[in-house]
């Protein structure tokens, strides 16, 4: 379904992703994961149309995107849940949803729509007429998720939908994209909730410096021991013990919330420049 083809994305003279290639199924659950500074949420918003890619091809369903004009992504059927969910605080929860549905063939199927997105959000239903900034943290972020739903997407873009959360929200959010994945939405997932995030993936990738240095089932991935170490600081002598004491390798309390540390895998799949501009 996308294609990217060894992109770059660059802020001026600085690059922040560095020949990115990577590809999403029909119906696929593709999370990406790594530190801050990585690039995620650049690659994320250039696959979204908000950052134009300076190198590079980008295919949606057989069509190159790579120079389409940002405002026509929602049209081909990709929306974007923003970082930090970005809505209309002073508007209505359902005058923030119906902007979702602005095009004509999403326009057509709005009352669905809302009652679809009511469905997978129940707290949603008796807040309709209500302010979305009088929203909880939780609720806000079900209003972005069920605002890029009402687009009626093909490929749905997450960019970090649990950051900030209590953690029973976030059990509550991955339930729904769990949901959102079964209906056959294919969903581009980027999360520093690494647990939860390999949880729900089909496929993983791992961003460092702006590279993809892995990429594989999260089996396979958690499998390797430099990346239990990167993320959940197990080391081999540490695996030795929890498997005396009858744990997988790699188990730990800390595996739903393991945060991968700036250079952690530097050789591990190339190195990567020294000096990025990459945006998280």
């Amino acid at each position: 379904m996308l294609e990217l083809e060894t992109i770059r994305v660059a802020y001026g003279q600085a690059t922040a992703l560095w020949d990115v290639s990577l590809s999403i199924g029909k119906g696929e659950l593709l999370c990406i994961v790594g530190p801050n500074s990585a690039g995620k949420s650049t690659l994320i918003n250039a696959v979204a149309g908000l950052h134009r890619i300076s190198a590079g091809r980008m295919r949606f369903e057989g069509q190159d995107i790579s120079r389409l004009a940002p405002h026509r992504f929602c049209a081909q059927g990709i929306a974007l849940v923003p970082e930090g969910r970005r809505l209309f605080t002073e508007m209505t929860v359902r005058e923030n949803l119906e902007l979702g549905s602005y095009l004509r063939a999403a326009r057509r199927e709005r009352a669905r729509s809302l009652e679809h997105v009511c469905a997978l959000f129940p707290a949603l239903e008796e807040k309709l007429a209500q302010p979305a900034g009088s929203l909880s943290g939780g609720q806000q972020q079900m209003v972005a998720i069920g605002r890029a739903l009402m687009a009626r997407p093909k490929l749905l873009l997450l960019d970090e939908p649990s950051l900030g959360l209590a953690p029973s929200i976030v059990l509550d959010m991955f339930t729904a994209i769990r949901r959102i994945h079964a209906e056959g939405i294919a969903v581009l997932l980027v999360e520093q909730n690494v647990g939860m995030a390999l949880d729900v993936a089909e496929r993983a990738a791992v961003l460092e410096e702006g590279r993809i240095v892995a990429l594989g089932r999260p089996e396979e991935l958690m499998a390797r021991p430099e990346l239990r170490r990167a993320y959940l600081g197990i080391d081999d002598a540490e695996d030795v013990l929890l498997e005396g004491a009858g744990a997988a390798p790699g188990a730990t309390s800390g595996a739903k919330s393991g945060a991968m540390a700036p250079g952690a895998l530097a050789g591990a799949g190339g190195a990567a420049p020294a000096t990025t501009a990459a945006r998280h």
